[in-house]
């Protein structure tokens, strides 16, 4: 399959355009102008095409999210017939789509009767499972239960609230969130607590700073499965388990954000699955429709849900109007019969695998300093200066401009590519189009060690 480049003229309007008025998310726009970000066109599989006509297999799955693949003409038609039957409900009504897909998450997740609050994205997902471990708590009579723990570097949405935990990339102009409290991430690689050997000491902080803050004052610990915006830093088997330990020991809610690691990116329908663990609430989205319409949920287990039923002073009066729209519920419940039905849940833990397996012939370069992965399809290069102090590049080497060009110049996109590589692909991915994304890597990193003198 082939794409229809625009013409030169058709190209440079465009860019004008955007150029003149749009801004592009975390970018500067201006850059539209010159030559700017590329333009894509088309996409189909694993492929996308660009304005120009050149052919790139998408390392990133959009950002985290393209999981089924590009082109799915079903889901397409299924956005179609919702929308010429009933594009949204009268207010306080409900279309049945927005039921089906909430039964059906319910039925994958691991409280079966869990509830969804359908949303339109991640960061109002966060917003929403926040909000409501506060009013949880106040309903069951802990009002001052309103301090959320968060681990520092992850991200959590691009919301005031949201940025305020983690604060990877935090742009909040001003006071954050009172009672967002960040404390310890977890980070194998460059640990502050042990040398290569996990003695949990990261996860027992948590504890240390909930007994600091005071046990009745914490609502909630939010944590993703995998903190991608951390640099996906794998963590120990024993990690979740014992988060979810102080949770209990101290009435705290254990929050997991999987918005990026929900629906199959580790391997597994939910990313805490891997660890053993269930947790009291869970944001998703992304993933959810694959991004073909934007939809996202926090999802409350039974023991949850149940404090807001009762007279109108339970009611969580929360409202986002666009939430759960029923053309992205549509696409939604598609997506995941599309899931089922070629295994894409199977195929990320065996490809996943495959994937980190054949990364490790990476370690015969001197600048990488770690392969992360084995849980499905996330993994992650990273390349260090000096392997055994594990010295980073200075800004000055450039990787931040360098690796992607090298990619884009042979046939890859990554959104998160400089001294850390990060490899998210749909999960449709084959063997054969991960051995060419290794084989690129391989390339690359040879010819940054040429480039930068380093043998």
């Amino acid at each position: 399959m082939t794409s229809t480049p625009l013409s030169p003229d058709a190209i440079a309007q465009i860019k004008q355009a955007a150029g003149d008025h749009l801004f592009l998310h975390a970018q500067q726009t201006a850059d539209w102008r010159g030559a700017g970000p590329r333009m894509y066109v088309k996409g189909d599989g694993v492929w996308v095409w660009d304005a120009q006509g050149n052919k790139y297999l998408d390392a990133m799955a959009g950002l985290w999210f393209k999981s089924a693949g590009y082109g799915r003409k079903e889901i397409a038609d299924a956005v179609y017939k919702q929308m010429t039957e009933i594009d949204s409900p009268p207010a306080g009504g409900v279309v049945p789509v927005q039921a089906q897909v909430a039964a059906k998450v319910a039925s994958l997740y691991h409280d079966k009767n869990a509830r969804l609050f359908l949303v339109s994205g991640g960061s109002e997902a966060v917003e929403t499972a926040v909000k409501m471990a506060k009013k949880y708590h106040h309903l069951n009579g802990k009002g001052g239960k309103y301090k959320i723990l968060a681990r520092r570097g992850s991200y959590h949405g691009g919301t005031a609230m949201s940025a305020s935990l983690g604060r990877a990339n935090a742009d909040t102009m001003g006071p954050e969130m009172v009672g967002a409290i960040n404390v310890v991430n977890t980070t194998p690689y460059r640990c502050a607590y042990c040398d290569g050997k996990c003695n949990l000491k990261c996860a027992n902080e948590i504890e240390t700073v909930i007994q600091f803050q005071g046990a009745d004052s914490v609502a909630a610990i939010i944590a993703e499965p995998i903190s991608a915006a951390a640099g996906i830093h794998v963590p120990h088997k024993d990690y979740w388990p014992r988060l979810r330990e102080i949770a209990d020991k101290y009435d705290v809610l254990l929050i997991a954000d999987e918005v990026i690691t929900g629906f199959g990116r580790l391997g597994s329908w939910f990313g805490t699955e891997r660890f053993g663990v269930k947790p009291d609430l869970t944001t998703v989205a992304k993933a959810l429709s694959s991004g073909y319409a934007p939809i996202a949920a926090a999802i409350a287990t039974k023991k949850v849900a149940d404090a807001f039923i009762g007279d109108q002073s339970k009611t969580f009066r929360h409202l986002i109007t666009f939430g759960g729209h029923p053309i992205a519920a549509a696409a939604a419940v598609k997506n995941l019969e599309i899931y089922e039905r070629e295994k894409l849940v199977e195929n990320s833990r065996k490809m996943g695998e495959y994937l980190f397996d054949q990364l490790q012939k990476l370690y015969e370069h001197s600048i990488v300093g770690e392969v992360r992965g084995g849980y499905g399809l996330l993994a992650a290069v990273e390349l260090a200066q000096d392997r055994q102090t594990k010295k980073q590049f200075p800004k000055e080497a450039g990787l931040a401009t360098k690796v992607p060009q090298k990619l884009t110049k042979k046939g890859i996109v990554s959104f998160r590519a400089a001294d850390l590589i990060a490899l998210c692909p749909p999960l449709i991915i084959t063997r054969e189009q991960i051995d060419f994304i290794v084989k690129v890597l391989d390339e690359t990193i040879g010819e940054l060690e040429q480039e930068l003198g380093v043998k």
